[in-house]
C-alpha cells in the first residue's frame, strides 16, 4: 500500500522509486561533480538516447532531485545540477561506487566460497 504522494511505505522502496534506474544513477553520478549541459551529459553517458535522457532528467526534476537552470543568452543555455536533497545522495552514490569496485575485484579474482562464511 502506498502512502501520501504515491510513495511506498518502505524507505528502501522510496529510494528505489526515485533513483532506482540505471540511467538515473549514472546521471546523478555525473551531476555530483557539478552542473552539466544536456550534450555534456549525453557524451559522458554514452549510449543514452535523446528521448531517454530528456525523460529521465524531467523525472528527476519533477522529483526535486535535480534543478534545471535556464540561462537566457543569444542562444538559450540549460544546465542541470543536483538540488539540496539531490546533494544528500552523494554518500549513497559513493557507497554504490565503492561496492561496485569491490564486486568487480571479487568477480575478477579467485572466488572461494570459504570467505563467504556460508
Amino acid at each position: 500500500m502506498a502512502e501520501r504522494h504515491g510513495l511506498p511505505k518502505c524507505p528502501v522502496g522510496v529510494t528505489v522509486s526515485v533513483i532506482g534506474s540505471k540511467w538515473k544513477l549514472l546521471i546523478l553520478q555525473q551531476l555530483a561533480g557539478g552542473a552539466m549541459r544536456f550534450n555534456e551529459l549525453q557524451a559522458c553517458l554514452g549510449g543514452i538516447s535523446n528521448k531517454v535522457l530528456s525523460t529521465t532528467l524531467r523525472s528527476l526534476d519533477e522529483d526535486g532531485i535535480i534543478i534545471r537552470d535556464v540561462h537566457p543568452a543569444s542562444s538559450i543555455s540549460v544546465e542541470y545540477r543536483l538540488s539540496k536533497i539531490g546533494l544528500s545522495l552523494r554518500p549513497v552514490l559513493d557507497a554504490v561506487g565503492a561496492w561496485g569496485e569491490e564486486y568487480r575485484k571479487w568477480r575478477e579474482g579467485p572466488r572461494g566460497d570459504a570467505e563467504d562464511g556460508a
